[in-house]
């Protein structure tokens, strides 16, 4: 079997198991055709599947697939031999059988199931649906399918809308801090505001202007008043320039 192969099918089941939950076991539901079609072409389905995989499966069936293979007649005998080997899981029409078809389609919407079937109707209407694997067989190789554009929009879907859900909570929780830093400077600043000075403390008392009144010596405060009118009465003295003085002394 080619690396190729291999990896394009590891890709797949990283998509799926990543983004619709499928999960170890894989549950792989196989329909008459498929068995009919590993008859023709010699494959022993769950040995070729393991080594596909390269993980723990399990094969299941349901009742409606084998009682409608059983009705085809020898036509799909040898299909109806092995299809019956696999487990039989609860598809909800015991007793009321419907055909393989819509049975598959009842299962694949319920559970988490890998179908496996060379039915192209039934998988042209799985492939409309996201989150559906398919596989088949090409002659004796399995393959199985790559995501449906179905499933490639769901999950750009999906993504885009966790993206934007996680911006919207980001800038919630930015907002959140600018209030919050935006609070404690307001808070910082009313405390460091200078405040204005009590009037009361500047405004200056009248005891003490009248006690420095009642300590003045009335003498004293006279003679500081003569001496001040004294100083101001004095009168200015004018200087003589030298040849003023020289034409006064010496007078023609």
């Amino acid at each position: 079997m080619k690396i190729s192969r291999l990896k394009k099918a590891h890709k797949t089941l990283t998509f799926f198991s990543t983004n619709f939950e499928y999960r170890e076991p894989y549950q792989i539901l196989v329909d008459a055709t498929f068995c009919q079609m590993a008859l023709q072409n010699k494959v022993i389905i769950e040995e070729q599947l393991r080594k596909y995989f390269q993980s723990t499966i399990k094969l299941v069936t349901t009742q409606c697939i084998i009682l409608e293979s059983e009705s085809l007649g020898a036509q799909l005998a040898g299909a109806t031999m092995i299809v019956k080997n696999f487990h039989v899981h609860k598809c909800g029409h015991e007793g009321s059988p419907v055909p393989g078809l819509q049975c598959i389609k009842t299962m694949a919407h319920d559970g988490r199931y890998i179908v496996a079937s060379q039915d192209r109707s039934l998988q042209k209407s799985l492939r409309k649906v996201p989150g559906r694997m398919l596989l088949y067989l090409h002659k004796a190789t399995p393959v199985l399918e790559e995501p449906s554009d179905a499933s490639k929009k769901y999950v750009m879907k999906k993504s885009q809308k966790s993206l934007t859900c996680g911006i919207e909570k980001h800038l919630k929780e930015l907002k959140q801090i600018r209030d919050l830093n935006t609070d404690i400077s307001d808070k910082a600043s009313k405390r460091t505001r200078p405040k204005n000075p009590n009037p009361l403390s500047c405004k200056k008392s009248k005891k003490r202007k009248d006690k420095n009144h009642q300590n003045i010596d009335p003498k004293a405060s006279s003679l500081c008043t003569s001496s001040e009118t004294s100083m101001k009465k004095k009168r200015k003295r004018l200087k003589i320039p030298s040849h003023v003085k020289a034409a006064l002394k010496n007078p023609a």
